[in-house]
């Protein structure tokens, strides 16, 4: 049979295209095969194409930092510290320290928290009103000196009346220290301790208190209270200058009644400590009160005036 006679063979179908089975294989690239230009790529008569640029190579790190082996932080680090400042950056952070550290002792100054500031409302009141008393103790005693001082100027027996205010004096003195009785207005205050749990340091507690409130001259059941009086706890009861004085304490204060009772009123004041101790406090005011308890004068013995 000759080669015309032969039948032509069928030409098997193309496979559909699919995503992974592209219908029609694309050539295959790589260095020893290159696209088929195209109709596009061929330049014009006359015309060449230029070379294609080689794509540029990442610039290889610093010899130094590839054979240390820093990391980004070390190398933060290495950036920040040592400072590099100039000479007037210097000194704008030296005067920015310097207002910064005026600012905070300010600050500090302002919101101290003095003893003061702490102190409950009831003994804030309590130390005004003792502040106003001494004010006007001394507002009073100053118009005293200067009345005396108008009276030596202007007598015309000025010996005379010299002596009188020395007298005037003795006697002040000597109801201050004790030696001579003394009376007025003031107050009876009456403690009274069924538990017998008092102990001495609240009776000073009390007598301070009156000090401060503007008393004059005190008693105490029968013994005289002086700059010199002091209060020990006994092993039966207290005892004030060595004498035992048994309850209830009865204290006469000369002084102005105005003063006395609410000093020892006041919010945490003598009467409310007491009350604490299961004791009871009464305050009577009078308008004359009786201190007739001496003390024997004493001559010192190493005090002298400085006059002499």
């Amino acid at each position: 049979m000759s080669d015309e006679e032969l039948p032509e063979r069928p030409t098997p179908p193309e496979p559909p295209a699919t995503p992974g089975n592209p219908a029609t294989p694309e050539p295959a690239e790589g260095p020893g095969h290159s696209a088929a230009p195209g109709p596009d790529d061929v330049p014009p008569p006359g015309k060449t194409l230029p070379p294609e640029e080689p794509a540029a190579a990442p610039a290889p790190e610093p010899a130094g930092r590839q054979a240390s082996g820093e990391t980004g932080r070390q190398r933060l680090l290495a950036g920040l510290w040592p400072p590099r400042m100039s000479r007037a950056q210097l000194i704008v952070a030296l005067l920015l320290f310097v207002l910064g550290l005026g600012l905070a002792i300010q600050v500090r100054s302002t919101s101290d928290s003095g003893a003061l500031r702490g102190a409950r409302q009831e003994d804030l009141v309590r130390i005004l009103t003792e502040l106003d008393n001494r004010t006007q103790r001394l507002q009073d005693e100053k118009r005293r000196l200067e009345t005396q001082r108008s009276e030596l100027e202007t007598s015309s027996n000025q010996a005379a009346e010299a002596r009188k205010q020395t007298e005037q004096k003795a006697q002040q003195l000597g109801v201050l220290a004790g030696t001579v009785a003394a009376q007025g207005p003031g107050i009876n205050l009456t403690i009274a301790d069924p538990k017998g749990g008092l102990e001495a340091d609240k009776l000073l507690d009390t007598l301070q208190e009156l000090r401060a409130a503007g008393a004059e001259a005190i008693q105490i059941n029968d013994v005289r209270v002086v700059a010199d009086t002091y209060f020990t706890q006994g092993s039966d009861g207290v005892e004030i200058d060595g004498h035992k004085v048994v309850q209830p304490y009865r204290f006469k204060v000369i002084g102005n009644p105005q003063d006395l009772e609410p000093a020892l009123n006041i919010p945490g004041g003598v009467v409310q400590t007491l009350k604490k101790e299961q004791a009871t406090a009464e305050v009577v005011r009078s308008e004359k009160i009786v201190v007739d308890a001496l003390r024997p004068s004493k001559q010192p013995d190493y005090a002298r005036s400085s006059s002499q």
